[in-house]
């Protein structure tokens, strides 16, 4: 069966780093500390299911 929240974790991030990388965004915005925070969240999911 699917892992729909995996999935759902990974389209976010998709989804912000490519809008980060359209607008050029720093280090310091919203978008990308959203981005750091759901590399934690897909880390420890990861962790989990292993």
């Amino acid at each position: 069966m699917a892992d729909l929240y995996l999935k759902a974790l990974e389209s976010e991030r998709k989804q912000l780093w490519a809008t980060c990388r359209l607008k050029g965004l720093a280090k310091d915005t919203p978008e990308r500390q959203r981005i750091v925070e759901l590399d934690e969240l897909l880390r420890a999911h990861k962790a989990k299911s292993a």
